[in-house]
């Protein structure tokens, strides 16, 4: 049975639109509450959520059906999205639930489960739950006197702030360091300053002010140059910035220049490996990484494992080889001695740990290696579709190979979690790299 409703982080669309309505997330809710409650004892939910203006409807929605199977539901609030894992596990909670589209603008929303162990839920689970959706669920109702409750965790907040500010050195404080936080009036618009704050960092915030609807909107990680201007105009030592979830995050330095995720993972497990604290003998992340990640970590005789794109099948592969750090080049960083999912927080301190134990600018120790040339193009196309199916798609890719030869590499798939195809290419020659994406683009375009 395939997955028809949830993609590779959730589910996923346009706010009040199939399906991110409120009856499918009262239907979804419901069938999470069938598939976790088992036994008589009480049964948790926690559900965070971002800043977007639907998160109250979808939210009233989710509670509504898990409180009619017999969950009590704690409201964390807006908090990121790797304090709803940290904090189901750490309440040991059934489920938790957060409310968010990550990255993508205010009017789409999404919905990611969590499970006891604070981890995201299999496929199969996934796939379980849907089929409770489509069969039927009026007959698995708690009776009324095992209806669920609903409270409002009020320190939830506080407790992720605390948890954050535990993973970073002991012997190291911020004092000194100024930084810009960009929060992208998303999720973490009160934690990460705080964070940093309390740390004994000087910080300029930005992006934080959320509204509803500005979420992502020219600012954080998806729109960087806001945060690079104000690194330069405030004379800091480095940027963050967020998304809207604050599960991803680029690093500005001094000055001005973006550190993406494959530098940063690098960094991380160049640092981990020198103090004997990492694990498996190198990193995770996806096909999207640059070629130049890998040589690097070859050149200090690490490996690199890859997998297909999403956050949710780094963290499988890392728990199944027994790795401590993995991500992919978009900024998410799963570091799992601390969190189960991306954290861009926690791999923000990492990065600041590493600049303050070298005592050198951000520019020097966060540049590992030269990326390969990289080019990478969406495609938008209409919900239903297949253009990776058409004949003339299938023969532009096959040219696009045979001219990059072992120079070079293509990855075109579909988006898991927006209606558009991603063709990246990458090769020394970046002419030729240009003229094959471009080629490959051009078909799928046709075949629309």
């Amino acid at each position: 049975m395939s997955r028809k409703l949830f993609g590779t982080d959730g589910v996923r669309g346009k706010a009040n639109s199939w399906p991110m309505t409120a009856d499918m997330a009262l239907s979804l809710g419901m069938a999470a509450g069938r598939y976790f409650r088992t036994g008589d004892a009480p049964h948790r939910v926690v559900i965070g959520k971002d800043t977007r203006l639907s998160g109250y409807m979808i939210e009233a929605a989710m509670m509504s059906g898990l409180v009619s199977m017999g969950m009590d539901v704690y409201l964390l609030g807006p908090v990121p999205t790797p304090a709803v894992g940290m904090l189901t596990r750490s309440l040991r909670a059934d489920l938790g639930v957060m409310i968010s589209a990550s990255h993508n603008p205010f009017h789409d929303n999404g919905i990611k489960f969590f499970g006891p162990d604070g981890y995201k839920l299999s496929d199969e689970a996934e796939q379980t739950i849907e089929a409770y959706m489509a069969n039927g669920l009026s007959d698995h109702v708690a009776a009324p006197r095992g209806l669920g409750k609903i409270s409002r965790l009020e320190d939830g907040r506080a407790r992720y702030i605390e948890f954050a500010k535990a993973t970073f050195p002991k012997d190291r404080r911020l004092d000194g360091v100024k930084v810009v936080v960009d929060c992208a009036n998303g999720a973490a618009y009160r934690t990460a300053p705080e964070i940093l704050w309390e740390l004994g960092a000087e910080v300029i915030r930005i992006g934080c002010e959320p509204n509803g609807t500005n979420i992502n909107e020219n600012c954080g990680s998806t729109s960087p140059k806001r945060c690079q201007v104000a690194v330069i105009e405030h004379g800091a030592d480095l940027g963050l910035a967020l998304d809207g979830d604050a599960d991803r995050i680029h690093i500005i330095d001094e000055k001005g220049q973006i550190v993406d995720g494959d530098q940063i993972m690098g960094l991380i497990a160049r640092e981990w490996a020198r103090e004997d604290r990492l694990k498996g003998g190198g990193l995770v992340s996806t096909v999207m990484s640059n070629l130049g990640l890998e040589k690097y970590l070859e050149m200090t005789g690490l490996k690199l494992i890859r997998t297909k794109v999403g956050d949710r099948y780094v963290v499988e592969e890392m728990r199944k080889g027994g790795y401590n750090v993995g991500g992919e080049q978009s900024g998410h960083i799963v570091l799992n001695d601390f969190v189960t999912t991306g954290d861009g927080a926690i791999a923000a301190l990492q990065v600041l740990a590493a600049i303050r134990r070298a005592d050198r600018p951000a520019s020097e120790v966060c540049r590992l290696f030269d990326p390969f040339p990289q080019l990478l193009r969406n495609v938008r196309y209409e919900r239903g579709s297949t253009p990776l199916e058409a004949d003339a798609v299938k023969a532009a890719i096959t040219a696009g190979e045979a001219k990059l030869g072992k120079s070079g590499r293509l990855v075109i798939r579909a988006s898991g979690t927006e209606p558009v195809i991603r063709v990246m290419g990458e090769a020394e020659n970046a002419d030729l790299m240009e003229q094959v994406v471009g080629d490959i683009c051009e078909a799928v375009t046709a075949a629309l």
